[in-house]
């Protein structure tokens, strides 16, 4: 029995689930793009470093992103950014594979990783992480040696 003065199904609302609810407001995301094997150093070169710092620092100044740290390896690279909630991941990070490989001929693997940091990760973390990188991978003794690291605004 309706224990209301109205019908139940007048007043209910459809949510939207076309959206992840968090995703509507943005998210941070540890991302990884690998380039496709068979060279050696690909992306840590001055001339490569150079055009993918531009732009990732493009994407940031036009928020596209908020980028937090741009890490590159030899044959990968780490990012922490933040996109807003309209944003869609996998278009931003077609488009920039898309323009960095055009520019600066970088030949990257069809996919990439990504993970949404969730409430009780710690963003210091994943981004201490990243710092550590070259160290764990015997490139550099200390974090702070590393020559191929853009931070962005915090």
């Amino acid at each position: 029995m309706n224990k209301y003065p109205f019908p139940l199904g007048r007043f209910e609302k459809q949510l939207d689930h076309s959206t992840h609810y968090p995703a509507r407001f943005g998210a941070t995301f540890f991302i990884t793009i690998c380039c496709e094997a068979g060279v050696a150093n690909q992306l840590c070169r001055e001339d490569i470093a150079r055009v993918l710092f531009e732009t990732g620092r493009c994407y940031h100044d036009t928020q596209k992103w908020y980028l937090k740290i741009l890490l590159l390896m030899p044959d990968h690279l780490h990012m922490l950014v933040g996109i807003p909630g309209n944003a869609d991941l996998s278009n931003l990070l077609r488009d920039f594979k898309r323009v960095t490989a055009t520019i600066a001929r970088i030949h990257w693997q069809r996919n990439f990783f990504d993970h949404r940091l969730r409430h009780d990760e710690s963003e210091a973390e994943k981004f201490e992480y990243i710092r550590q990188n070259p160290v764990r991978a015997g490139l550099i003794g200390a974090e702070d040696e590393w020559p191929c690291v853009l931070f962005g605004d915090g």
